[in-house]
């Protein structure tokens, strides 16, 4: 399949809002600016009790192509990402995994999609992402171990501090990229082609790790994941998962590891990925 420049394609926006009312404005905003050839935004509505749906209302009637789909109660990440993502994934070249805390812009999908063209083999990119007041993200990380996230949990502060330097990728970055082992899904450009061949985002797995889960699907696809640093989107990072330790949102969590580590028969060591460095 084609993949065009981003102002030539037909892209597909799928957003999550769960108690968004104060990012969602700013994040439509920034997303309608965007100049391209088609350009929708369907947005799952999860359950808010703010006033996050008062706001889609206003926009889905001024904006045409903005498509809100409501929800009662909050379904998590997959089962929303991936009827969105069944509504829009026909009649696009692209398809961008938003989260309502963002502020994007035109160069940064610009620069994506570019990199999309130019290297056939990327399955997905991900862009630099700093929140308001430019404190800088890890966007693109090395598959998670146990041993990873255990250490992430345990109030050490040289514990915490190996387990986020071992999650920083080891390869080198070139022509304009650097592989990676999964992407944050805060922001993931991705041709409609990929998802068609990978799959849609398995619904075993309610809140998290989906991203890495389809990651590392798309690496076994035969596609690799790359961190385009010449893009960069502010991010909020509000880190839901990080509030209560025994909130839903954590247990769910716990879950979905447990089901990804039996999933993918690793739990240690990472699986090596065909061509990382290469």
């Amino acid at each position: 399949m084609e993949r065009p420049s981003f102002s030539d394609a037909r892209v597909a926006f799928i957003i999550l809002t769960w108690n968004s009312e104060k990012f969602i404005r700013a994040c439509l905003d920034s997303v309608l600016s965007l100049m391209c050839r088609e350009l929708d935004v369907y947005v799952e509505e999860n359950g808010s009790t703010d006033g996050t749906r008062e706001i889609l209302e206003r926009y889905s009637s001024m904006y045409p192509n903005v498509h809100v789909l409501y929800r009662a109660n909050n379904a998590g990440t997959t089962a929303p990402r991936n009827h969105a993502l069944r509504c829009a994934i026909a009649r696009t070249d692209y398809i961008c995994i938003l989260d309502s805390d963002t502020v994007v812009n035109q160069t940064a999908f610009e620069v994506m999609a570019n990199a999309l063209a130019e290297h056939r083999s990327l399955g997905v990119v991900g862009p630099s992402m700093v929140n308001s007041a430019g404190s800088k993200q890890l966007s693109g990380r090395n598959l998670p171990t146990f041993t990873i996230k255990l250490a992430k949990v345990i109030p050490i502060g040289v514990v915490r501090r190996w387990a986020e330097n071992a999650e920083v990728p080891s390869s080198v970055p070139l022509r304009g990229i650097q592989k990676v082992g999964y992407l944050l899904s805060a922001c993931w450009l991705v041709p409609s082609s990929v998802f068609a061949e990978t799959g849609l985002f398995d619904e075993n797995i309610f809140y998290a790790p989906e991203d890495v889960d389809w990651c590392l699907r798309c690496w076994k696809a035969g596609y690799q994941v790359a961190f385009v640093p010449g893009a960069r989107i502010i991010h909020e990072y509000q880190r839901l998962s990080h509030k209560k330790l025994l909130s839903h949102t954590n247990l769910e969590h716990i879950k979905g590891l447990a089901y990804y580590y039996r999933k993918h028969r690793y739990l240690l060591h990472a699986p090596e990925l065909l061509d990382y460095n290469g």
